[in-house]
């Protein structure tokens, strides 16, 4: 099963854990890493990921979210599909939703993906026909049959 991983979720272990939600989901998020590791799940990953990973200010963050995506990506979306994410991504923001969220989504989209995961909230509020937009506790409970 493919799964994409928007920046969001990649940095929620990095947020204030002191709420019950964000430390469940960051539980969730680095269990659904582990499994990645383990070959149940390939991870797709793309060149906006890349983009908004790079921009953070965060350098040591930076290192260890780059370092698992390079180390566990299956599929990447890159250079070569950009006029086809762009193109599905201004489709996708005819909905309200941002365009570097909006372009997360047509990668995933046109990885093949199943599931995309995130913790953005207004990201979660877009349904698209073609992937399962879920944050990282509702991933593992659908997954993981809790």
């Amino acid at each position: 099963m493919r799964i994409y991983l928007d920046n969001c979720c990649y940095n929620r272990p990095y947020d204030d854990q002191t709420s019950i939600k964000i430390s469940l989901e960051t539980q969730a998020k680095l269990s659904i890493q582990e499994m990645v590791k383990l070959g149940k799940y390939a991870l797709v990953s793309s060149e906006t990921l890349e983009y908004e990973v790079d921009a953070s200010p965060y350098s040591s963050q930076v290192q260890i979210i780059k370092g698992f995506i390079q180390e566990n990506t299956s599929f990447y979306v890159g250079k070569r599909k950009r006029d086809d994410v762009e193109k599905l991504a201004i489709e996708i923001t005819q909905t309200g939703v941002k365009y570097y969220d909006a372009c997360h989504v047509a990668s995933a989209i046109i990885a093949d993906c199943e599931y995309f995961v995130t913790v953005d909230k207004r990201l979660l509020n877009y349904q698209s026909g073609k992937v399962r937009i879920v944050s990282p506790i509702q991933f593992i409970s659908e997954t993981e049959g809790i």
